[in-house]
């Protein structure tokens, strides 16, 4: 018998509980994704800022900020033995990264939130 292709695996995100579907192999790099989007929703909104909304594009401008400092770091790697097509393929996943990010906010809308911004 095969594992099933994807699996369910449900999250808490700003307080509301979400389920992704993933592949087995990608089930802990879910979780932990989900709880450092979780740990920055929680800090953002312990602070005087308690919108759950703001709180989730400022936290998406964060991780796409890292994801761009990354992306330079990649450009400049000169260490000896780092082929130029490992460093393309990393430049690439880090591209999808940023994409499925900016879809995230494109199609953000919580519970809650006082408007939709939903296209």
């Amino acid at each position: 018998m095969s594992e099933p292709k994807s699996i369910r695996v449900d999250v808490e995100l700003a307080g509301q509980k979400m389920a992704f579907m993933t592949s087995f192999e990608n089930e802990d790099k879910l979780k932990t994704a989900a709880n450092a989007v979780n740990d920055q929703i929680t800090q953002i909104t312990s602070g005087p800022n308690k919108s759950i909304e703001r709180a989730a594009l400022m936290t998406a401008v964060s991780f796409a900020a890292q994801i761009q400092d990354l992306k330079e770091q990649v450009q400049v790697i000169t260490e000896p033995g780092v082929s130029s097509a490992a460093i393309q393929e990393l430049s690439t996943k880090l591209d999808a990264i940023e994409k499925q990010v900016d879809i995230a906010l494109d199609c953000l809308s919580l519970p809650g939130s006082p408007r939709s911004i939903v296209p």
